[in-house]
């Protein structure tokens, strides 16, 4: 699969940012809290990767490597936008966000590249089932506002297209011996925790900053939709479980779960860019 960088721009209406999903403030705010991460989490990203670009010799890799850079610079240039409007609306976006730079800059600054490596391809396979469960299953965005819908989806797609970038890098300077292995699955136990309770945290803070203000329902409407959305028969954690363990398998690969057939999905957006260029070039 080969990453196509995408100039895509989403005009995020700041009054629905509070209630942009269907299921409400606490479901709105799960997905605002991860926007947090994306910024500095795409640069640590990219310097990971290419702290190893001397490594690939693949010409094909070359090539998936810098579109994998270029989607990802453009997915921080978007959530960027994003995190600067929740922070106008008055919530602690920055602060937050200025958490997870400071987590990931001592992780650079401490920590031996391989590492720094292993972080990355362990976030890659998060975003990855994320990924798969909003495309797969129509009902997670179903409803929800437009734009919102439609820079979700399009995240999710690039997400799905790069996935094994990163990990094939990984591969190719690290081998597949047991140290390989060993590292590969300690970053996965050790971010995985880190990630999931930050996520977790800044999810409570965004509610209850939110709630406090008095300008949305209280705690409760926005707590029980969201552990439905995650927890339910359908939702997000359960059903990323299985995905999650595969990680540890030693023969793993992300494409070994093909779901190319969801990138079909990239007619729901590109009409809508190609008129906004079309508008700003009349413009």
């Amino acid at each position: 699969m080969m990453p196509v960088q995408r100039d895509y721009e989403f005009d995020l209406p700041a009054s629905r940012l509070s209630s942009w999903h269907p299921d409400g403030a606490g479901v709105s705010h799960f997905f605002n809290a991860l926007s947090l991460f994306f910024p500095p989490g795409e640069r640590f990203f990219i310097g990971s990767v290419r702290n190893y670009r001397a490594c690939v010799s693949d010409d094909r890799l070359k090539r998936e490597v810098k579109a994998f850079i270029g989607q990802e610079a453009m997915h921080g240039r978007e959530h960027e936008a994003y995190n600067q409007q929740l922070e106008e609306a008055g919530l602690p976006a920055a602060e937050l966000e200025q958490l997870v730079k400071k987590v990931l800059d001592l992780v650079q600054k401490t920590a031996p590249n391989a590492w720094q490596l292993s972080v990355t391809i362990a976030l890659e396979h998060f975003t990855a089932i994320l990924a798969d469960n909003l495309l797969g299953n129509e009902r997670m965005l179903h409803g929800a506002q437009e734009q919102y819908r439609q820079l979700w989806l399009w995240h999710a797609l690039e997400e799905t297209e790069h996935k094994a970038v990163a990990y094939d890098v990984w591969r190719q300077a690290m081998g597949d011996g047991v140290e390989a292995y060993v590292v590969r699955c300690g970053g996965m136990l050790i971010t995985g925790a880190a990630f999931v309770a930050l996520v977790a945290a800044f999810s409570a803070v965004l509610i209850e900053k939110d709630a406090s203000r008095g300008a949305r329902p209280g705690r409760l409407a926005a707590y029980r939709p969201l552990a439905g959305f995650l927890l339910g028969r359908d939702g997000l954690l359960r059903k990323g479980l299985p995905a999650w363990l595969d990680y540890f398998r030693t023969d793993f690969h992300p494409w070994q779960h093909d779901n190319r057939r969801l990138l079909r999905r990239l007619k729901e957006i590109a009409p809508a860019q190609q008129q906004r260029k079309q508008l700003a070039q009349a413009a």
